[in-house]
């Protein structure tokens, strides 16, 4: 628990309605979307400016006390859960569209503003914000800077942080700085605002940010392509791309995840289909029906049994949304989802299917496949039970041999959701001992009191050296309740 003195001078700087450390307060804030996760802070703070959230920080500092901004809680890796306890800052009253600049194509945002409603702000003046996480209509932009959030529309436009090009961002030690600006080109020393842009508050607290918009695409057309044949449906990915052809969307579904997002969508949905691949493109009317007529041909070529172009906006709107829908539907099947996102490149995602559905098999689970296809983003997802220990180690050593795969394959362990908790003990098999190094000595130069969310992206000291082999022999962390494998 907070000491007196840190609880006073708390409540000095926010007052005491915005200060809260009751026992129900601080259990809604113990965890985010994060399955089988959950740590009590001790205290909740909501600012209502950036200056406020400088003192916080200053005093924190001072007494070592452990800092987790949160937005909405709905990443999947733990990134929000305060595992080492300590005041968890809330920006519900920092939540402002600041500026919305037509001339020079940007929209100056507070953290606690929904994405979604930075998308109609642009939208209503003829722009776009692209960035299009599945949460995007409960999502902060703080989170989804912090997390360096993905979506759909990634392959064609992108990930956040090619849409921030400014930062406010409170320092570990209070000190405030002001990264990038309303500009094109940038080349005044280091890269600040890419250092923070998916630094999951480790390394400092974002108070405001600037962001690109670009025009509104004339226009979009829709269409769904069937397979019976899982590989077929990831080599027309890449034979798509291969064709010089970027959609604004390439999605991938597989049979189970059909079958559970019809069950919960009901829009006709081909239940009976291997796999199907949803793909939209956008721009100029020529551009768009010159690609979806080459897209239709490469389909075909490599063997879809059918494909369909939305008649209608309505039609082409609710396909869009029934993929969005996939974990919710998910969901429904068990009391626990694990949700993952393994990313190869795209050349190898037909490798990547096979491995996994060959993994799920080899736990005796039901994993089951979505995502991103046309950036190699897949989400294997598995449906199981917290409360059964036995299958959960399955799931766990499941998902360790499918990250192996993944960066075996020249792909990473997470494409969009983080690395948090969940994916700290698998970080060294991407970045290496090397790489780990150079994060390490960023952290400790930045904030050398290790106040920043602490306990996220880096595995603990204590913890045995993580090394994912499909020999190697798996033991509980009990402290994380996860299994990892080691050597």
């Amino acid at each position: 628990m907070l000491s007196k003195v840190v609880k006073e001078k708390l409540v000095a700087i926010v007052s005491k309605e915005n200060f809260d450390d009751a026992k129900t307060e601080r259990l809604v804030y113990s965890y985010d979307s994060t399955p089988n996760l959950q740590s009590m802070p001790d205290a909740v703070v909501s600012p209502r400016n950036t200056k406020e959230v400088s003192e916080i920080v200053k005093v924190c500092n001072q007494y070592k006390v452990p800092i987790v901004p949160r937005g909405s809680g709905t990443n999947l890796c733990g990134g929000t859960c305060p595992t080492e306890g300590g005041v968890v800052i809330l920006f519900k009253y920092m939540n402002k569209i600041l500026d919305l600049d037509e001339e020079n194509l940007t929209i100056t945002v507070q953290p606690g503003v929904i994405l979604v409603d930075v998308a109609n702000a642009a939208s209503a003046k003829g722009l776009f914000y692209p960035p299009d996480p599945g949460s995007m209509k409960i999502a902060t932009i703080g989170g989804t800077i912090n997390e360096n959030a993905g979506g759909l529309r990634g392959l064609k436009y992108g990930v956040t942080r090619d849409y921030v090009i400014g930062l406010e961002v409170v320092m570990p030690n209070g000190d405030i700085i002001k990264t990038g600006g309303k500009l094109a080109k940038d080349v005044a020393g280091y890269d600040l605002t890419r250092l923070m842009v998916g630094s999951e508050g480790t390394l400092g607290i974002i108070t405001e940010a600037i962001l690109k918009l670009i025009p509104m695409p004339e226009t979009k057309k829709t269409m769904l392509a069937l397979y019976q044949d899982l590989e077929a449906a990831a080599k027309t990915v890449s034979k798509i791309i291969a064709n010089k052809i970027i959609p604004i969307t390439l999605e991938f579904l597989d049979q189970p995840t059909i079958r559970v997002v019809e069950d919960y969508s009901k829009i006709g949905l081909p239940t009976d289909a291997k796999a199907v691949l949803l793909i939209e493109q956008d721009g100029s009317p020529e551009v768009v029906n010159r690609d979806i007529e080459k897209i239709i041909e490469v389909c075909k070529q490599e063997g879809a049994v059918s494909v369909q172009v939305a008649s209608t906006e309505e039609e082409a709107l609710a396909l869009a949304a029934a993929r969005r829908t996939a974990l919710s539907a998910l969901a429904r099947l068990k009391p626990t989802t694990v949700l993952e996102d393994a990313t190869v490149p795209r050349s190898e995602l037909a490798k990547m299917v096979r491995a996994i559905n060959e993994i799920a098999e080899k736990y005796r689970l039901q994993i089951c496949t979505f995502g991103h296809a046309g950036d190699g983003n897949l989400h294997p997802t598995c449906p199981t039970d917290s409360r059964n220990h036995e299958e959960m180690e399955r799931v766990e050593m499941a998902f360790a041999e499918i990250f192996e795969k993944a960066v075996e394959l020249g792909g990473t362990i997470t494409g969009e959701h983080g690395v948090g908790v969940m994916k700290a003990p698998y970080l060294e098999l991407k970045l290496g001992k090397e790489g780990i190094a150079v994060m390490k000595s960023i952290k400790q130069a930045l904030d050398p009191n290790n106040i920043m969310n602490p306990g996220k992206v880096f595995a603990k000291e204590d913890r045995k050296r993580v090394v994912i082999t499909n020999q190697g022999s798996a033991f509980r962390d009990d402290d994380k309740n996860r299994v990892v494998v080691t050597q």
